[in-house]
């Protein structure tokens, strides 16, 4: 495992969230090592996901080509003020808010990314990949209008925990029928 600094572990956080969220999969190959791992924790039903996947063409057909199939209007963000690091490898808490496409529905999640690092100070790459997914919910939104209005309230894709908090507050205030999605404004625990 290779210590970086953790501006440059952002950036391949950033590369790995542009991947996805764009249905971009060529982008996986530069943040990720060929033989890079990803491994899937799962707290929730509404979701699924293989355990184990091994490669950046398999990781990019996991979770950008397939993912795409079904998602879509996908934003990730993740609480660059909440990260914790160990041994080199780097834990962050994140939230998603997409559109499940052919249901019409919103789906928020949240979780963490644990992320450890392979190759040189000048061309560093994500050696493996754990996500865990802590919760995620879906709710009937046919238009996308609360979609909509959650990712606009937030700043996209590092935000603080501030911002979270400030964001699910502005979404409830505009929308009451919200109020099940105000346990998104605190981050996923880190284990």
């Amino acid at each position: 495992m290779t210590t970086i600094a953790p501006a440059a572990a952002e950036a391949l956080l950033n590369q790995y969230i542009e991947a996805k969220d764009n249905n971009q999969p060529d982008i996986i190959h530069q943040a990720f090592a060929l033989d890079a791992s990803l491994t899937i924790s799962l707290n929730t039903d509404a979701i699924s996901f293989p355990s184990k996947t091994e490669g950046a063409a398999a990781i990019a057909k996991t979770l950008v080509s397939d993912f795409a199939l079904t998602f879509d209007r996908c934003r990730t963000y993740y609480l660059g003020d909440a990260q914790s690091w160990e041994d080199g490898a780097m834990t962050i808490p994140w939230l998603v808010a997409m559109r499940e496409t052919a249901a019409s529905k919103l789906r928020v999640g949240r979780g963490y990314y644990r992320l450890s690092f392979t190759g040189t100070d000048e061309h560093p790459r994500i050696a493996s990949l754990h996500i865990h997914i802590d919760r995620m919910d879906v709710i009937d939104d046919p238009g996308a209008e609360a979609l909509a209005m959650l990712q606009t309230s937030l700043p996209y894709p590092r935000l603080a925990v501030a911002d979270l908090e400030a964001g699910f507050s502005q979404l409830v205030a505009n929308r009451p029928a919200l109020e099940i999605l105000r346990v998104f404004a605190e981050p996923a625990p880190l284990r």
